[in-house]
């Protein structure tokens, strides 16, 4: 069954990308507010301040009921890879993100437009969108065409998303400097099933962390993934 591939940064620019964004970082107390400094280009943003209590600390935690919009973009196989859901809360936006990623039929989607689709997720903010990182979590085109030749297809399920506390605790002790990139780390679990033609299959609980983006009076967004997955 294939696995996601390792992340590996290409060249000066992408490592300093997800040093700046890695959720490794983050998570660092010491760190975390020349991190956030950084991450924001050392500007001020106009957007208001939520207090921590409304914004990282009572951060729900989301269900396998989080599911992407319905409004989709098609592939040129005439399937469907779905678009973001318009919400505001990082755990619900991540789950569906998690649902999108490990579900797909590799007969009907190629993994240019599966990748393509996945990157409609990113925010459109370009110091933080990490692309590569997204890229990263699919079968390079040689493995997809493997797939598509065994007719292999993924659905996630059981799907539970929740800010590390580790994370809420920095932000607790630095909350002003959560506000300059609004980005939240989220850590989702999911079960992935694989089926494959003739009748085999197979399955295995993963894991994944997200920088969830989610700005006063926006809809959340993705910044990265991480290379590390946090409890």
């Amino acid at each position: 069954m294939p696995k996601p591939k390792s992340l590996v940064s290409g060249g000066d620019s992408t490592f300093r990308r997800r040093l700046l964004i890695g959720l490794g970082v983050l998570l660092v107390v010491g760190l975390l507010a020349g991190l956030l400094a950084r991450l924001a280009g050392g500007g001020h943003t106009d957007h208001p301040a939520p207090s921590p209590s409304s914004s990282v600390l009572s951060t729900p935690s989301a269900t396998a009921s989080a599911r992407p919009s319905a409004t989709a973009t098609a592939t040129e196989a005439g399937t469907t890879v779905a678009r973001p859901p318009h919400t505001t809360s990082p755990t619900d936006f991540a789950a569906a993100f998690v649902q999108t990623l490990w579900t797909y039929d590799s007969r009907k989607v190629t993994q240019q437009d599966f990748v393509s689709g996945l990157r409609l997720w990113l925010t459109p903010e370009s110091q933080y969108a990490d692309g590569d990182s997204v890229a990263g979590q699919v079968p390079d085109p040689v493995l997809w065409s493997r797939l598509r030749d065994s007719g292999q297809t993924s659905t996630a399920s059981n799907i539970a998303a929740h800010v590390p506390d580790a994370y809420t605790k920095a932000i607790e002790q630095n909350p002003g400097t959560f506000t300059q990139a609004y980005i939240y780390a989220v850590t989702v679990t999911a079960k992935v099933n694989v089926d494959w033609d003739g009748g085999g299959q197979g399955a295995e609980d993963r894991a994944i962390t997200l920088a969830v983006q989610c700005r006063p009076g926006s809809d959340c967004a993705l910044a990265s993934v991480a290379s590390t997955v946090y409890p």
